[in-house]
């Protein structure tokens, strides 16, 4: 008789994966992506009296907080200028829709518009806006503001 061989593949039986050896690393992911969202929430709701500078997508910092407002770009809004800010009721100039009133009398008067800041948050105050001169066809001095500050003071002459 002719003996034969077999040729015998042996196999290992793999365990099935067991639902505790998926559980605990997604409960774990879980758990940190929580802890990441209560953390933000936290700190958006303890900004207290401070500023708070948030980036937006095109990266542009947004300062808002209770003595600055706007998009905190000085490559956009380069210009900048100090005063006290009043709504332009167009009796002289009906460029802007608000003026500040800086030193030097009428003739240095900054006409305001904004597509950023309420500047109507700031009306009667002293503040230091950043913003970009336009061309105008009355005013000496149009400007699109972008970001707002408020002055502890005046400029001297205002």
């Amino acid at each position: 008789m002719e003996e034969r061989e077999e040729n015998l593949v042996q196999t290992e039986v793999l365990p099935k994966k067991s639902w505790q050896s998926i559980l605990l690393p997604a409960g774990i992911i879980l758990l940190i992506i929580l802890a990441g969202l209560g953390t933000g929430y936290f700190l958006s709701r303890s900004g207290g009296a401070g500023s708070q500078v948030l980036k937006t997508m095109d990266g542009a910092q947004v300062v808002q907080g209770s003595k600055e407002v706007g998009i905190k770009d000085e490559k956009v809004f380069r210009d900048t200028t100090e005063g006290k800010l009043e709504v332009n009721d167009g009796s002289l100039v009906e460029e802007g829709s608000h003026k500040l009133i800086r030193p030097g009398g009428a003739s240095q008067t900054a006409y305001l518009t904004s597509s950023v800041v309420d500047l109507n948050q700031f009306v009667g105050q002293c503040v230091q806006v950043w913003g970009e001169t336009f061309v105008a066809q009355k005013a000496g001095w149009l400007m699109d503001v972008g970001r707002i500050k408020l002055l502890d003071k005046c400029p001297e002459g205002v």
